[in-house]
């Protein structure tokens, strides 16, 4: 009987265990992990730097977008974006570029941004 109580015991703190690590947010032994929250793409408006380069590329195309500023080596700020949209030229921007519209993660877009405001922008082809 006192093996069995200790058996008992056992099990019951065993189940209070999992159910002490799952309200904690840790998964219970032998529970499947999740899978990875999807990756919500957005549009981000990108100046590029060369307006003819922009003139090259379609929707769908994958282009990996370069920063180079003055100071310092080119980096890669996004890598296989996906072309959603290439607006039709503007008039009178002169040397300002030309806009080109991706499709990336929200972070992609924010890193976008800021290397915008800094840095001349450049892609090129995948």
């Amino acid at each position: 009987m006192s093996a069995g109580l200790a058996v008992a015991a056992a099990a019951a703190l065993a189940v209070g265990g999992a159910q002490a690590q799952a309200s904690r947010g840790a998964a219970p032994p032998g529970a499947r992990p999740q899978p990875p929250a999807a990756v919500r793409l957005v549009s981000a408006p990108v100046r590029i730097a060369d307006g003819a380069t922009v003139r090259l590329l379609r929707p769908g195309d994958r282009v990996d977008v370069v920063a180079a500023e003055r100071a310092g080596p080119p980096r890669v700020v996004a890598v296989a974006a996906r072309v959603a949209e290439v607006p039709p030229p503007e008039r009178d921007i002169g040397d300002g570029g030309a806009l080109v519209v991706l499709s990336v993660p929200r972070e992609t877009a924010r890193a976008l941004v800021g290397a915008g405001a800094s840095a001349r922008l450049a892609v090129t082809l995948c």
